[in-house]
């Protein structure tokens, strides 16, 4: 996660040290998620800076940027070497493009990075006892009916109080 003035000074010794072990690294800007990051608009490093500031050592080419399901906008290096990638949820959101479940260690499936509730897949688990085919189902009917777009309206919710979201820590990423 790149945050100006905080670590945006490493990207290029980042970027380094991946193409020199073959790891694909993803850089992300800096995100809202959960209620205690302290993040504000201006400490947001976007994506096309962060590719201005590699082209300043490697020669990047974009791979196939058309996905609406990839998160990261994948680039490899001209000169060989493993791709990286960037993540834009805040200059570029996906929502509408977003195939992303995420499951609570305590059972709570959400459908959003940015939400606010999640829905009790433990307590169906145990009341149920689906097969797999009522299973798919209930996950189907979850994931049909969601609603979250959160980066994509972030600006207008900016001055008006919102639930609180979901911490990162108790979700994953």
């Amino acid at each position: 996660v790149i945050q100006r003035g905080v670590n945006e000074s490493q990207i290029i010794p980042l970027a380094r040290f991946a193409k020199e072990r073959a790891v694909e690294i993803r850089f992300i800007e800096f995100m809202d998620v959960g209620n205690h990051n302290h993040w504000k608009p201006e400490d947001v490093v976007s994506g096309a800076e962060i590719l201005q500031i590699l082209a300043t050592e490697f020669t990047l080419d974009p791979l196939d940027l058309s996905s609406a399901t990839q998160v990261a906008k994948t680039h490899h290096h001209r000169d060989g070497g493993t791709p990286l990638g960037v993540i834009t949820s805040i200059t570029q959101p996906f929502c509408s493009g977003c195939t992303r479940l995420r499951l609570s260690a305590d059972g709570k499936l959400f459908t959003c990075l940015f939400a606010t509730h999640g829905f009790d897949l433990r307590e169906f688990l145990r009341t149920e006892t689906p097969d797999d085919e009522t299973l798919r189902l209930r996950l189907r009917q979850i994931w049909s009916a969601r609603d979250d777009r959160y980066s994509e309206i972030r600006s207008a919710l900016q001055d008006k109080p919102t639930d609180q979201k979901v911490e990162m820590s108790y979700i994953g990423g």
